[in-house]
Protein backbone atom coordinates (compact mmCIF):
# COMPACT_ATOMS: atom_id res chain seq x y z
CA UNK A 1 0.00 0.00 0.00
CA UNK A 2 1.28 3.38 -0.99
CA UNK A 3 0.87 6.75 0.83
CA UNK A 4 -1.79 7.47 -1.42
CA UNK A 5 -4.18 4.68 -0.60
CA UNK A 6 -4.38 5.90 3.19
CA UNK A 7 -6.94 7.36 4.27
CA UNK A 8 -6.39 7.53 8.26
CA UNK A 9 -3.78 8.24 10.85
CA UNK A 10 -4.19 4.91 12.04
CA UNK A 11 -3.96 2.93 9.11
CA UNK A 12 -0.21 4.43 8.91
CA UNK A 13 0.62 4.01 12.34
CA UNK A 14 -0.69 0.34 12.09
CA UNK A 15 1.34 -0.31 8.63
CA UNK A 16 4.44 0.81 10.68
CA UNK A 17 3.56 0.11 13.88
CA UNK A 18 3.83 4.08 15.44
CA UNK A 19 2.82 5.03 18.84
CA UNK A 20 0.54 8.38 18.43
CA UNK A 21 0.43 10.84 20.81
CA UNK A 22 -1.00 14.41 20.97
CA UNK A 23 1.51 17.33 22.71
CA UNK A 24 2.04 21.02 22.96
CA UNK A 25 6.27 20.72 21.53
CA UNK A 26 6.07 24.06 19.35
CA UNK A 27 7.70 27.12 20.08
CA UNK A 28 7.28 30.50 18.27
CA UNK A 29 10.40 32.01 17.42
CA UNK A 30 10.34 35.70 16.09
CA UNK A 31 10.56 36.21 12.59
CA UNK A 32 10.90 39.90 10.76
CA UNK A 33 7.67 39.57 7.92
CA UNK A 34 8.92 41.96 5.64
CA UNK A 35 6.17 44.97 4.87
CA UNK A 36 6.19 43.71 1.40
CA UNK A 37 5.33 40.13 1.98
CA UNK A 38 2.18 41.08 4.02
CA UNK A 39 1.01 43.96 1.60
CA UNK A 40 1.83 40.86 -1.44
CA UNK A 41 -0.25 38.33 0.54
CA UNK A 42 -3.21 40.61 1.49
CA UNK A 43 -3.09 41.84 -2.56
CA UNK A 44 -3.55 38.39 -3.25
CA UNK A 45 -6.13 37.03 -0.68
CA UNK A 46 -8.28 39.95 -1.28
CA UNK A 47 -8.37 40.33 -5.07
CA UNK A 48 -6.44 37.44 -6.23
CA UNK A 49 -8.09 33.53 -6.61
CA UNK A 50 -5.98 31.81 -4.16
CA UNK A 51 -8.25 28.50 -3.75
CA UNK A 52 -9.71 27.63 -6.64
CA UNK A 53 -7.46 24.76 -7.49
CA UNK A 54 -4.41 22.78 -5.38
CA UNK A 55 -2.12 23.95 -7.42
CA UNK A 56 -3.39 27.64 -5.93
CA UNK A 57 -3.23 27.21 -2.83
CA UNK A 58 0.11 25.80 -2.33
CA UNK A 59 1.78 28.82 -4.64
CA UNK A 60 -0.54 31.14 -3.28
CA UNK A 61 -0.31 30.79 0.23
CA UNK A 62 1.49 27.44 1.30
CA UNK A 63 4.58 28.17 -0.79
CA UNK A 64 5.20 32.01 0.27
CA UNK A 65 5.56 31.86 3.60
CA UNK A 66 8.25 28.26 3.39
CA UNK A 67 10.05 30.16 0.95
CA UNK A 68 10.09 33.44 3.25
CA UNK A 69 11.44 31.35 5.99
CA UNK A 70 13.61 28.86 4.38
CA UNK A 71 15.90 32.44 2.90
CA UNK A 72 17.37 32.46 6.37
CA UNK A 73 18.26 28.87 6.08
CA UNK A 74 19.33 28.75 2.75
CA UNK A 75 22.97 28.04 3.33
CA UNK A 76 22.22 24.50 4.78
CA UNK A 77 18.77 23.87 3.39
CA UNK A 78 16.79 23.16 -0.37
CA UNK A 79 13.38 23.94 -0.27
CA UNK A 80 12.22 20.79 -3.03
CA UNK A 81 9.23 21.79 -4.40
CA UNK A 82 6.93 19.37 -5.73
CA UNK A 83 10.03 16.69 -5.74
CA UNK A 84 9.19 12.93 -5.54
CA UNK A 85 10.13 11.05 -2.41
CA UNK A 86 10.19 7.44 -3.18
CA UNK A 87 11.71 4.47 -1.18
CA UNK A 88 11.98 1.06 -1.40
CA UNK A 89 8.97 -0.76 -2.82
CA UNK A 90 5.96 1.53 -1.22
CA UNK A 91 6.88 4.82 -3.01
CA UNK A 92 5.29 7.28 -1.06
CA UNK A 93 3.74 9.37 -3.87
CA UNK A 94 4.51 13.08 -4.54
CA UNK A 95 5.02 15.51 -2.33
CA UNK A 96 4.67 19.26 -2.10
CA UNK A 97 7.85 20.35 -0.68
CA UNK A 98 10.41 18.90 1.17
CA UNK A 99 13.02 20.69 3.33
CA UNK A 100 16.25 18.84 2.30
CA UNK A 101 19.67 19.30 3.86
CA UNK A 102 21.50 21.39 0.87
CA UNK A 103 24.20 18.85 -0.58
CA UNK A 104 27.65 19.51 -1.66
CA UNK A 105 27.32 17.70 -4.82
CA UNK A 106 25.21 21.11 -5.76
CA UNK A 107 21.59 22.24 -5.16
CA UNK A 108 19.92 19.76 -8.31
CA UNK A 109 21.18 16.55 -5.93
CA UNK A 110 18.36 15.66 -3.16
CA UNK A 111 20.22 15.24 0.22
CA UNK A 112 18.47 14.30 3.73
CA UNK A 113 14.94 15.72 3.95
CA UNK A 114 14.05 16.89 7.59
CA UNK A 115 10.62 18.28 6.93
CA UNK A 116 7.67 18.03 4.60
CA UNK A 117 4.48 19.95 3.97
CA UNK A 118 1.81 18.13 2.49
CA UNK A 119 -1.40 20.54 1.06
CA UNK A 120 -4.35 19.12 2.79
CA UNK A 121 -6.71 18.66 0.11
CA UNK A 122 -10.24 19.75 0.35
CA UNK A 123 -9.46 20.17 3.65
CA UNK A 124 -9.37 16.89 4.62
CA UNK A 125 -6.61 16.94 7.61
CA UNK A 126 -6.68 13.39 8.44
CA UNK A 127 -6.32 12.26 5.33
CA UNK A 128 -3.40 15.01 4.57
CA UNK A 129 -1.66 14.05 7.56
CA UNK A 130 -1.90 10.26 7.00
CA UNK A 131 0.00 11.04 3.69
CA UNK A 132 2.37 13.46 5.62
CA UNK A 133 2.90 10.40 8.12
CA UNK A 134 3.94 7.61 5.50
CA UNK A 135 6.21 10.36 4.00
CA UNK A 136 7.87 10.90 7.09
CA UNK A 137 8.27 7.25 7.59
CA UNK A 138 9.99 7.77 4.29
CA UNK A 139 12.10 10.60 5.21
CA UNK A 140 13.40 8.85 8.65
CA UNK A 141 14.33 5.86 6.27
CA UNK A 142 16.21 7.59 3.72
CA UNK A 143 17.96 9.78 6.28
CA UNK A 144 19.40 5.60 7.84
CA UNK A 145 19.52 7.97 10.69
CA UNK A 146 16.69 6.84 12.98
CA UNK A 147 18.07 9.62 15.89
CA UNK A 148 16.39 12.02 13.38
CA UNK A 149 13.35 14.10 14.08
CA UNK A 150 11.20 14.50 11.03
CA UNK A 151 8.95 17.16 11.33
CA UNK A 152 5.39 17.47 9.09
CA UNK A 153 3.54 20.26 7.95
CA UNK A 154 -0.14 20.02 6.43
CA UNK A 155 -2.52 22.95 5.75
CA UNK A 156 -5.00 23.90 3.20
CA UNK A 157 -3.64 27.44 3.03
CA UNK A 158 -5.15 29.28 5.94
CA UNK A 159 -4.91 26.52 8.82
CA UNK A 160 -1.65 24.87 9.44
CA UNK A 161 -1.17 21.67 11.54
CA UNK A 162 2.11 20.98 12.85
CA UNK A 163 3.86 17.54 13.68
CA UNK A 164 7.06 15.25 14.41
CA UNK A 165 7.98 11.46 14.32
CA UNK A 166 10.72 10.55 16.75
CA UNK A 167 11.75 6.96 16.32
CA UNK A 168 9.02 5.44 16.35
CA UNK A 169 6.66 7.68 18.09
CA UNK A 170 4.25 10.63 16.02
CA UNK A 171 3.33 13.23 17.81
CA UNK A 172 0.83 16.16 16.65
CA UNK A 173 0.77 19.43 18.07
CA UNK A 174 -2.33 20.40 19.24
CA UNK A 175 -1.97 24.02 18.81
CA UNK A 176 -2.80 24.81 15.06
CA UNK A 177 -1.90 28.04 13.74
CA UNK A 178 -3.58 30.34 10.89
CA UNK A 179 -2.10 32.74 8.02
CA UNK A 180 -4.52 35.43 9.61
CA UNK A 181 -2.28 35.63 12.39
CA UNK A 182 1.02 35.80 10.22
CA UNK A 183 3.27 36.81 12.96
CA UNK A 184 2.78 33.40 15.14
CA UNK A 185 2.35 31.52 11.86
CA UNK A 186 5.97 32.64 10.80
CA UNK A 187 7.56 32.38 14.65
CA UNK A 188 6.21 28.73 14.38
CA UNK A 189 7.52 27.89 10.66
CA UNK A 190 10.77 29.40 12.11
CA UNK A 191 11.07 27.48 14.90
CA UNK A 192 10.01 24.19 12.82
CA UNK A 193 13.45 25.25 10.53
CA UNK A 194 15.15 25.88 13.71
CA UNK A 195 15.10 22.55 14.72
CA UNK A 196 15.78 21.07 11.45
CA UNK A 197 19.02 23.35 11.63
CA UNK A 198 20.07 21.97 15.05
CA UNK A 199 20.02 18.83 14.09
CA UNK A 200 21.90 18.84 10.95
CA UNK A 201 24.81 20.99 12.68
CA UNK A 202 24.71 18.13 15.80
CA UNK A 203 25.26 15.91 13.06
CA UNK A 204 27.97 17.54 11.49
CA UNK A 205 29.44 18.05 14.52
CA UNK A 206 29.08 14.40 15.91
Amino acid sequence: MDSISYKTIGEVLKSFQIIYREDKFTDEIKFNVSDYFRQDLNLAMKYGVVNCSDFAVCENLIYPVLKEVWKKYSDEFTLWNHHSLDYDENPSGFLKYILAKRSPLGKVVFDQPYCISVQAKQDNFETSTAQCLAEMVDCQRLNRESKTVIYGIVSNGIIWKFSKLVDDIFIQDVTPYSIYDLDKLFAVVNFIFQQCQLQLKALINA
